[in-house]
Protein backbone atom coordinates (compact mmCIF):
# COMPACT_ATOMS: atom_id res chain seq x y z
CA UNK A 1 0.00 0.00 0.00
CA UNK A 2 1.28 3.49 -0.90
CA UNK A 3 -0.02 6.42 1.10
CA UNK A 4 0.48 9.97 2.29
CA UNK A 5 1.79 10.72 5.78
CA UNK A 6 -1.55 10.43 7.60
CA UNK A 7 -2.50 7.15 5.94
CA UNK A 8 1.01 5.80 6.40
CA UNK A 9 1.04 6.59 10.13
CA UNK A 10 -2.40 5.01 10.58
CA UNK A 11 -1.16 1.83 8.91
CA UNK A 12 1.96 1.81 11.08
CA UNK A 13 -0.11 2.13 14.26
CA UNK A 14 -2.44 -0.64 13.10
CA UNK A 15 0.60 -2.87 12.53
CA UNK A 16 1.79 -2.44 16.13
CA UNK A 17 4.30 0.40 15.81
CA UNK A 18 4.45 3.30 18.29
CA UNK A 19 3.16 6.74 17.24
CA UNK A 20 5.91 8.61 15.40
CA UNK A 21 6.42 12.30 14.62
CA UNK A 22 8.35 12.82 11.38
CA UNK A 23 10.04 16.22 11.45
CA UNK A 24 10.94 16.12 7.75
CA UNK A 25 7.59 14.98 6.39
CA UNK A 26 5.58 17.36 4.24
CA UNK A 27 2.65 17.32 1.86
CA UNK A 28 4.70 15.40 -0.70
CA UNK A 29 5.45 12.53 1.69
CA UNK A 30 4.92 9.09 0.13
CA UNK A 31 5.62 5.82 1.87
CA UNK A 32 4.93 2.19 1.09
CA UNK A 33 3.90 -0.38 3.70
CA UNK A 34 3.21 -4.09 3.24
CA UNK A 35 2.18 -6.40 6.08
CA UNK A 36 2.06 -10.20 6.36
CA UNK A 37 1.35 -12.47 9.31
CA UNK A 38 3.23 -15.72 9.85
CA UNK A 39 1.82 -17.56 12.85
CA UNK A 40 2.43 -15.27 15.86
CA UNK A 41 4.85 -13.10 13.86
CA UNK A 42 4.03 -9.96 11.90
CA UNK A 43 6.29 -8.97 9.01
CA UNK A 44 6.18 -5.30 8.00
CA UNK A 45 8.04 -4.00 4.94
CA UNK A 46 8.52 -0.23 4.70
CA UNK A 47 9.79 2.08 1.98
CA UNK A 48 10.24 5.63 3.26
CA UNK A 49 11.74 8.94 2.14
CA UNK A 50 14.38 10.76 4.16
CA UNK A 51 13.08 10.95 7.73
CA UNK A 52 13.86 12.29 11.20
CA UNK A 53 11.43 10.83 13.71
CA UNK A 54 10.74 10.70 17.41
CA UNK A 55 8.43 8.27 19.19
CA UNK A 56 7.11 8.69 22.71
CA UNK A 57 6.82 6.05 25.39
CA UNK A 58 3.73 3.83 25.41
CA UNK A 59 1.99 2.10 28.28
CA UNK A 60 3.66 -1.17 29.25
CA UNK A 61 0.35 -2.97 28.58
CA UNK A 62 0.99 -2.29 24.87
CA UNK A 63 4.30 -4.12 25.00
CA UNK A 64 3.26 -7.57 23.83
CA UNK A 65 5.81 -7.48 21.00
CA UNK A 66 9.44 -6.63 20.45
CA UNK A 67 10.63 -5.48 17.02
CA UNK A 68 13.60 -6.75 15.02
CA UNK A 69 14.35 -4.12 12.37
CA UNK A 70 16.45 -5.12 9.33
CA UNK A 71 17.78 -2.53 6.87
CA UNK A 72 17.57 -3.50 3.20
CA UNK A 73 18.47 -0.17 1.59
CA UNK A 74 19.80 3.15 2.90
CA UNK A 75 21.19 4.05 6.32
CA UNK A 76 19.59 4.76 9.71
CA UNK A 77 20.77 5.98 13.10
CA UNK A 78 18.53 4.84 15.97
CA UNK A 79 18.67 5.77 19.65
CA UNK A 80 16.68 3.80 22.19
CA UNK A 81 17.41 2.84 25.77
CA UNK A 82 21.17 2.75 26.25
CA UNK A 83 21.73 1.91 22.60
CA UNK A 84 22.83 4.10 19.71
CA UNK A 85 22.94 2.11 16.48
CA UNK A 86 24.26 3.11 13.06
CA UNK A 87 22.67 0.70 10.58
CA UNK A 88 23.65 0.05 7.00
CA UNK A 89 22.14 -2.43 4.51
CA UNK A 90 21.62 -5.89 6.08
CA UNK A 91 22.24 -4.68 9.66
CA UNK A 92 19.59 -5.24 12.31
CA UNK A 93 18.57 -3.90 15.70
CA UNK A 94 16.20 -4.96 18.48
CA UNK A 95 13.64 -2.30 19.49
CA UNK A 96 11.01 -2.05 22.22
CA UNK A 97 7.79 -0.42 20.89
CA UNK A 98 6.90 0.80 24.41
CA UNK A 99 10.04 2.93 24.79
CA UNK A 100 10.84 6.39 23.48
CA UNK A 101 13.11 6.43 20.44
CA UNK A 102 14.75 8.76 17.95
CA UNK A 103 15.99 7.98 14.49
CA UNK A 104 17.31 9.68 11.39
CA UNK A 105 17.23 7.88 8.08
CA UNK A 106 18.12 8.41 4.46
CA UNK A 107 15.53 7.36 1.91
CA UNK A 108 15.50 3.64 2.37
CA UNK A 109 13.74 0.36 2.90
CA UNK A 110 13.58 -1.95 5.86
CA UNK A 111 11.75 -5.01 7.16
CA UNK A 112 10.56 -5.30 10.73
CA UNK A 113 9.60 -8.57 12.42
CA UNK A 114 7.27 -8.10 15.40
CA UNK A 115 7.91 -10.98 17.83
CA UNK A 116 5.84 -11.75 20.95
CA UNK A 117 8.06 -11.24 24.00
CA UNK A 118 6.87 -14.49 25.51
CA UNK A 119 8.31 -16.42 22.56
CA UNK A 120 11.89 -15.17 23.09
CA UNK A 121 13.60 -17.26 25.75
CA UNK A 122 15.90 -14.44 26.81
CA UNK A 123 15.83 -12.83 30.24
CA UNK A 124 14.47 -9.28 30.53
CA UNK A 125 17.80 -8.02 31.88
CA UNK A 126 19.58 -9.46 28.83
CA UNK A 127 17.02 -7.98 26.45
CA UNK A 128 17.51 -4.61 28.10
CA UNK A 129 21.22 -4.76 27.23
CA UNK A 130 20.37 -5.47 23.59
CA UNK A 131 17.77 -2.76 22.95
CA UNK A 132 19.06 -0.23 20.43
CA UNK A 133 22.35 -2.08 19.78
CA UNK A 134 23.51 -2.77 16.23
CA UNK A 135 23.72 -6.41 15.22
CA UNK A 136 26.02 -7.06 12.27
CA UNK A 137 24.03 -8.48 9.37
CA UNK A 138 27.04 -9.41 7.25
CA UNK A 139 28.08 -12.64 8.96
CA UNK A 140 27.08 -15.23 11.56
CA UNK A 141 23.56 -15.63 12.96
CA UNK A 142 22.78 -11.96 12.28
CA UNK A 143 23.34 -12.52 8.55
CA UNK A 144 20.92 -15.46 8.55
CA UNK A 145 18.21 -13.39 10.25
CA UNK A 146 18.85 -10.53 7.83
CA UNK A 147 18.48 -12.72 4.74
CA UNK A 148 15.47 -14.53 6.18
CA UNK A 149 13.68 -11.28 7.03
CA UNK A 150 14.14 -9.90 3.53
CA UNK A 151 13.03 -13.13 1.87
CA UNK A 152 10.08 -13.71 4.21
CA UNK A 153 8.28 -10.57 3.08
CA UNK A 154 8.18 -11.96 -0.46
CA UNK A 155 7.25 -15.51 0.51
CA UNK A 156 5.09 -15.32 3.66
CA UNK A 157 1.84 -16.18 1.88
CA UNK A 158 0.15 -19.47 1.03
CA UNK A 159 1.07 -21.15 4.33
CA UNK A 160 -1.30 -23.57 5.98
CA UNK A 161 -1.86 -22.91 9.68
CA UNK A 162 0.38 -25.72 10.91
CA UNK A 163 3.10 -24.76 8.43
CA UNK A 164 2.94 -21.13 9.55
CA UNK A 165 3.29 -22.07 13.23
CA UNK A 166 6.28 -24.31 12.59
CA UNK A 167 7.94 -21.79 10.28
CA UNK A 168 7.44 -19.00 12.81
CA UNK A 169 9.00 -21.16 15.53
CA UNK A 170 12.09 -21.64 13.34
CA UNK A 171 12.35 -17.88 12.69
CA UNK A 172 12.02 -17.12 16.41
CA UNK A 173 14.71 -19.67 17.25
CA UNK A 174 17.10 -18.10 14.74
CA UNK A 175 16.41 -14.61 16.10
CA UNK A 176 17.11 -15.91 19.62
CA UNK A 177 20.44 -17.36 18.46
CA UNK A 178 21.42 -14.03 16.86
CA UNK A 179 20.50 -12.08 20.00
CA UNK A 180 22.39 -14.50 22.24
CA UNK A 181 25.42 -14.24 19.95
CA UNK A 182 25.31 -10.44 20.31
CA UNK A 183 25.30 -10.91 24.09
CA UNK A 184 28.34 -13.15 23.85
CA UNK A 185 30.74 -10.20 23.90
CA UNK A 186 29.54 -9.18 27.34
CA UNK A 187 30.59 -11.02 30.51
CA UNK A 188 27.46 -11.96 32.48
CA UNK A 189 27.17 -11.34 36.21
CA UNK A 190 27.62 -14.43 38.42
CA UNK A 191 23.88 -14.78 39.12
CA UNK A 192 23.05 -14.44 35.43
CA UNK A 193 25.67 -17.04 34.52
CA UNK A 194 24.21 -19.45 37.08
CA UNK A 195 20.64 -18.83 35.86
CA UNK A 196 21.71 -19.57 32.30
CA UNK A 197 23.40 -22.76 33.43
CA UNK A 198 20.25 -23.83 35.30
CA UNK A 199 18.06 -22.97 32.29
CA UNK A 200 20.26 -25.21 30.14
CA UNK A 201 20.02 -27.99 32.71
CA UNK A 202 16.22 -27.71 32.65
CA UNK A 203 16.09 -27.69 28.84
CA UNK A 204 18.08 -30.92 28.64
CA UNK A 205 15.83 -32.74 31.14
CA UNK A 206 12.31 -31.60 30.27
CA UNK A 207 11.19 -35.17 29.58
CA UNK A 208 12.25 -36.30 33.06
CA UNK A 209 9.05 -36.61 35.14
CA UNK A 210 11.08 -36.08 38.33
CA UNK A 211 12.46 -32.70 37.23
CA UNK A 212 11.67 -30.29 40.05
CA UNK A 213 13.11 -27.28 41.91
CA UNK A 214 14.30 -29.59 44.70
CA UNK A 215 16.31 -31.79 42.30
CA UNK A 216 17.62 -28.80 40.36
CA UNK A 217 18.84 -27.12 43.55
CA UNK A 218 20.59 -30.31 44.69
CA UNK A 219 22.28 -30.78 41.28
CA UNK A 220 23.72 -27.25 41.52
CA UNK A 221 24.64 -27.45 45.22
CA UNK A 222 22.11 -24.78 46.16
CA UNK A 223 19.37 -24.52 48.72
CA UNK A 224 15.85 -24.39 47.28
CA UNK A 225 15.50 -20.92 48.78
CA UNK A 226 18.64 -19.73 46.97
CA UNK A 227 17.35 -21.23 43.71
CA UNK A 228 14.05 -19.37 43.99
CA UNK A 229 15.88 -16.13 44.85
CA UNK A 230 17.92 -16.45 41.64
CA UNK A 231 14.68 -16.33 39.64
CA UNK A 232 12.68 -13.85 41.73
CA UNK A 233 13.23 -10.97 39.26
CA UNK A 234 12.59 -13.15 36.20
CA UNK A 235 9.28 -13.41 34.30
CA UNK A 236 8.87 -17.08 35.29
CA UNK A 237 9.62 -19.00 38.48
CA UNK A 238 11.61 -22.23 38.16
CA UNK A 239 8.46 -24.38 38.25
CA UNK A 240 6.69 -22.10 35.76
CA UNK A 241 9.70 -22.21 33.43
CA UNK A 242 9.66 -26.02 33.45
CA UNK A 243 5.93 -26.06 32.77
CA UNK A 244 6.12 -23.49 29.97
CA UNK A 245 8.96 -25.22 28.14
CA UNK A 246 7.22 -28.59 28.42
CA UNK A 247 4.03 -27.10 26.98
CA UNK A 248 6.01 -25.58 24.09
CA UNK A 249 7.59 -28.97 23.38
CA UNK A 250 4.12 -30.55 23.40
CA UNK A 251 2.79 -27.92 21.00
CA UNK A 252 5.69 -28.46 18.60
CA UNK A 253 5.23 -32.24 18.66
CA UNK A 254 1.45 -32.05 18.24
CA UNK A 255 1.88 -29.62 15.33
CA UNK A 256 4.00 -32.24 13.59
CA UNK A 257 1.21 -34.82 14.07
CA UNK A 258 1.40 -38.57 14.38
CA UNK A 259 0.82 -39.02 18.14
CA UNK A 260 -2.16 -38.64 20.44
CA UNK A 261 -2.54 -35.75 22.87
CA UNK A 262 -2.33 -38.11 25.85
CA UNK A 263 0.87 -39.76 24.58
CA UNK A 264 2.58 -36.43 23.89
CA UNK A 265 1.53 -35.01 27.27
CA UNK A 266 2.87 -38.07 29.09
CA UNK A 267 6.14 -37.91 27.15
CA UNK A 268 6.77 -34.40 28.46
CA UNK A 269 5.85 -35.02 32.09
CA UNK A 270 2.08 -34.37 32.20
CA UNK A 271 0.48 -37.48 33.70
CA UNK A 272 -2.96 -35.90 34.21
CA UNK A 273 -4.54 -35.40 30.76
CA UNK A 274 -7.32 -33.12 32.07
CA UNK A 275 -4.86 -30.86 33.87
CA UNK A 276 -2.66 -30.77 30.78
CA UNK A 277 -5.59 -29.72 28.57
CA UNK A 278 -6.45 -26.83 30.88
CA UNK A 279 -2.83 -25.65 31.05
CA UNK A 280 -2.44 -25.87 27.27
CA UNK A 281 -5.55 -23.80 26.56
CA UNK A 282 -4.69 -21.21 29.22
CA UNK A 283 -1.18 -20.82 27.78
CA UNK A 284 -1.88 -20.80 24.04
CA UNK A 285 -5.54 -19.79 23.76
CA UNK A 286 -6.70 -23.00 22.05
CA UNK A 287 -6.90 -26.65 23.05
CA UNK A 288 -4.40 -29.34 22.18
CA UNK A 289 -7.15 -31.43 20.56
CA UNK A 290 -8.17 -28.48 18.37
CA UNK A 291 -4.57 -28.24 17.17
CA UNK A 292 -4.48 -31.95 16.35
CA UNK A 293 -7.88 -31.83 14.63
CA UNK A 294 -6.80 -28.86 12.51
CA UNK A 295 -3.59 -30.58 11.48
CA UNK A 296 -5.45 -33.78 10.53
CA UNK A 297 -7.97 -31.84 8.46
CA UNK A 298 -5.19 -30.06 6.59
CA UNK A 299 -3.32 -33.32 6.01
CA UNK A 300 -6.46 -35.04 4.72
CA UNK A 301 -7.25 -32.16 2.40
CA UNK A 302 -3.71 -32.19 1.02
CA UNK A 303 -3.82 -35.92 0.35
CA UNK A 304 -7.24 -35.93 -1.29
CA UNK A 305 -6.87 -32.75 -3.36
CA UNK A 306 -5.28 -33.13 -6.75
CA UNK A 307 -2.41 -30.85 -7.76
CA UNK A 308 -4.70 -28.76 -9.92
CA UNK A 309 -7.23 -28.27 -7.13
CA UNK A 310 -4.61 -27.57 -4.50
CA UNK A 311 -2.88 -25.06 -6.79
CA UNK A 312 -6.21 -23.42 -7.52
CA UNK A 313 -6.91 -23.09 -3.78
CA UNK A 314 -3.55 -21.45 -3.21
CA UNK A 315 -4.10 -19.15 -6.17
CA UNK A 316 -7.47 -18.06 -4.82
CA UNK A 317 -5.95 -17.44 -1.39
CA UNK A 318 -3.15 -15.35 -2.84
CA UNK A 319 -5.56 -13.43 -5.07
CA UNK A 320 -7.68 -12.66 -2.01
CA UNK A 321 -4.64 -11.35 -0.18
CA UNK A 322 -3.72 -9.11 -3.14
CA UNK A 323 -7.25 -7.74 -3.29
CA UNK A 324 -7.19 -7.01 0.42
CA UNK A 325 -3.89 -5.15 0.11
CA UNK A 326 -5.24 -2.96 -2.63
Amino acid sequence: MIGNLETFQDELAASGFPPLVNKLAGACFRGRITTHDLGPLRLVSLDTPESACTGRERDASDGENLAVKVMTRGRTRIEQGRGDAELGPADLVLLDPTRALRFESTAGAHVTILVPRRELRIRPAQLDRLIGKRIDGSHGPGALVSVLARQSVRSATGFREAEALRSAAAVIELITVALEARLGDEQPAPDEWLRNRIAGYIEARLADPDLSPLGIAAAHHLSVRRLHKLFEDQPLTVAALIRRRRLERCRAELTGGGRTVTAVAARWGFSDATHFSKLFKTTFGYTARALVTSNRALTTKTRTAGPEQDGGDQGRRQQGEKSWRR
